[in-house]
Formats: C-alpha cells, structure tokens, sequence
C-alpha cells in the first residue's frame, strides 16, 4: 500500500514568547527571552526562582468562567491553540466526515497543578476527605485530548501521547501515520503542559535539573554555553493541523509544508541522563531520514532539543555530526529553547512550529545567550548564535528527547505538489 502524503494546513501557538502563531515567530526571530521570576506563585525559598511562564493570556478571550474551573491550565492551553489552529486551517466541520477526524495530544505531567492543589487542601482540612468531583477529569493527562474533541465533535482516534519532553513530537509522529496509512483525513495534533508550580519547579529543582542563575534569569536558558547550568522551566501549547494531502487539496486549503518522516527510538541507558555517545538520537534521526526517503545532505536545518543541559548538549551535537558527517557542517542548527525555555510535553510542538515558519520564510532563529565555548563542543557546527541567519529551508528536522530515555524526531520541508 503506497502510503498517504500529509501536510501542514493549521498552527496555533501559545508561549512564552507569544500568544499567537505570529507573535510567536516574531520574538523568536528578534532572539527574545521569555525567561523572568515566577510570578505564579512564591519562589523566594526555591533554588530556582524564575521560569519562562506564559504571559497577559486570559483563559476567558476562550471560554467562560464556569468552563475554566473545570479545566487544568494544561487543557486551557490546549483549548487555546487549538482554536486558532481549526480557524487558521478554515477548515468546514461541517463539511468533512467527523469520524475520520481526530485529537492525538501529548503531555509529559498532564494536571500536576490540579493535583498539588488538591492535596494542599486535604492536608490543610481535619482530615474529612473533601475533593473536587472534578479533580480526577482534571487532572487526567488524556483529557485534553478528551476537550478538544467535545469541543469541536471531532469522532476519530482521540489520546494523548506521553513519553515526558517528546510527548508532542510523539504525538506528531502518531498522527502522521494514522493519516499515512489512510484512518483518518486530519487530526488535530501537539502538546500542552503547565509545570510552573511549586511541585514542578520542586520536583525539577530536587533533580538538580533546572538553571539556578537566579541573578540574571534572561540569559540563563544558554545552550551551547560553557557556563549552561541547566534547563529553564517553560509552559504553554503548540498545535499543528495534520491532513491528507488530497483532502487539503479538496477543500482549496493553504499549506505550510509537508510532513515526510519521523523515528522513535530508546536509549535503554538512564532515566535522566542521555546516552554519553548519543546512541539514541542517532539511531532515532537515521530512522527519521530513512523514514523521509530523505539523504542527510537534504536537511538545511536542525532545531535541536538543545536544553542547555551539561551533558545533553554535547551528546547531542556529536550524534548531529555522526549521522550527518560533512554535511553538519553547511547545516544550520539552533535551539529555541534559548527563547523559550523548555516546555517539556508541548517543546516538541512549539518547535515544530518554528520548523514550518522557517521552511516557509527560509530564515532560521538562533541560539541566544551564547558567551562563552565549550571545550566538548564543535562550533565549526553553525549553531546560529545569537543572531537569526537568512537561508533556504527546503526541509527541517525537528529533535525531541525525554527522560526515560525517549528520542523523537521528525522532519518538515517544503510543499510541491
């Protein structure tokens, strides 16, 4: 069976940097942190006290109040990208056959906030179990998934993916070959997460995990940097319209770019800590490549999962430069994460957002807060520091790790019919 084409026909953004698709691409572009002190809650006792939190968004512009306190941010995240997602797509619900329409999500923690709020109430209570009917379906990671689906009717396969910081590319890559293999005709696809709180910020500072440049938090998202101390916490929602191609093409839609392979690999090594010689992430872009029927020399760009993490970084250029040997070096790569901070089960799908707006203005957004080189590092690699670089893009590959050991990647390019 020769496999379907899918394309790109919707975006829909919700970050740090922005609160729109546009907004988004812009600030990425003008290399803008969306790092500052955590304003959601007390920090001052923390380790880490700042984040890169989702600002002046109003869960009310998307639904009312009594709608809201049903919801876990995570959701409300997801509700909002996938509303400017449907719209951008202009896509007819009431024209296509729902069934063969579906949700496939991704979410590393799901509710975390939801939950931590309920616990602090019981423990703050006599000790008579008082809880929220709505604690359970709130917290749930698959209710969001589960919203979007009420929300918009759409009756095909319906879950959320979760396999930690992948969880969204993993959803991706999901709904690619659900299309590919002809069960369904679009899906609405991407991640959401909301781990700004204090078990989030708690948790990550207990693993030792997260920046602790708390005298100067814009500049500490710095991959590539000597001085990286660890990642920053981010929070928001991409979502990102997958179809069949002739089903696009039928309905007159506008297309970003095509989808064209994608890889899920293990490194089976540690829960947390990448493999030292990046065994995972290059078997996991061998197989996305092969998976594309692409030749590396094909990828002009490389949005890197680049945490800014000591071990990760280094593991990861060394993969870069042994699946793509003399060609590493004509690519661009570069992480968004600098910007962004890192938005664990929704990074995969905000960064591939910022693929498909590279592929199409063939501009790529840099590295920011790079100071000071790495001895394990290769800057040969054009790491595009500091400074977005015009280029062609014909074709982007988009890489997400989580821990657990997860690698996913997926590549991007240009539409041609």
């Amino acid at each position: 069976m020769e496999k379907k084409r899918v394309v790109i026909t919707g975006l829909g953004a919700l970050t740090p940097i922005g609160n729109s698709v546009d907004e988004y691409w812009e600030n990425l572009i003008a290399g803008k942190s969306g790092a500052d002190f955590i304003t959601k809650f007390d920090a001052s006792l923390f380790k880490t006290q700042f984040a890169c939190e989702v600002k002046d968004f109003d869960p009310l512009s998307i639904m009312d109040r009594k709608e809201v306190r049903k919801l876990d941010p995570f959701s409300v995240y997801a509700m909002a990208t996938a509303k400017e997602a449907i719209a951008d797509s202009n896509i007819d619900l009431d024209k296509v056959d729902l069934y063969r329409a579906g949700v496939v999500w991704g979410s590393g923690i799901g509710g975390m906030k939801t939950f931590q709020e309920e616990c602090f109430n019981y423990k703050e209570g006599d000790g008579t179990p008082r809880f929220n009917p709505f604690f359970v379906p709130k917290m749930i990671v698959d209710i969001a998934a589960g919203h979007i689906s009420i929300k918009y009717g759409l009756k095909g396969p319906n879950y959320v993916t979760v396999s930690a910081c992948a969880s969204s590319t993993n959803a991706l890559i999901d709904s690619l070959m659900l299309i590919q293999l002809g069960k369904c005709d679009f899906i609405v696809s991407g991640g959401s997460e909301a781990g700004v709180n204090i078990a989030g910020v708690g948790g990550f500072n207990a693993l030792k995990a997260l920046s602790t440049r708390n005298d100067n938090p814009k500049t500490a998202s710095r991959p590539f940097d000597s001085t990286r101390d660890g990642f920053v916490l981010g929070e928001g929602s991409g979502c990102l319209i997958l179809e069949e191609l002739e089903h696009a093409k039928a309905r007159g839609a506008k297309i970003y770019a095509e989808v064209v392979g994608g890889g899920l690999t293990a490194d089976a090594h540690h829960i947390t800590a990448p493999h030292p010689e990046g065994l995972g992430a290059i078997n996991v872009m061998k197989l996305t490549l092969e998976d594309a029927g692409m030749k590396p020399e094909e990828v002009d760009y490389i949005n890197v999962h680049g945490t800014s993490t000591p071990l990760g970084d280094i593991a990861e250029t060394i993969a870069i430069k042994e699946v793509f040997g003399e060609h590493a070096f004509n690519l661009n790569i570069s992480s968004t994460k600098s910007m962004t901070g890192h938005l664990l089960g929704a990074a995969g799908a905000i960064e591939a957002i910022a693929c498909v707006k590279s592929i199409q203005n063939d501009i790529v957004p840099p590295t920011i807060n790079f100071e000071h080189k790495d001895e394990n590092i290769d800057y040969n690699l054009n790491l595009t520091l500091n400074k977005a670089q015009k280029r062609t893009v014909n074709a982007a590959l988009s890489n997400t790790f989580g821990f657990g050991g997860h690698n996913t990647s997926i590549i991007m390019k240009k539409y041609n019919d």
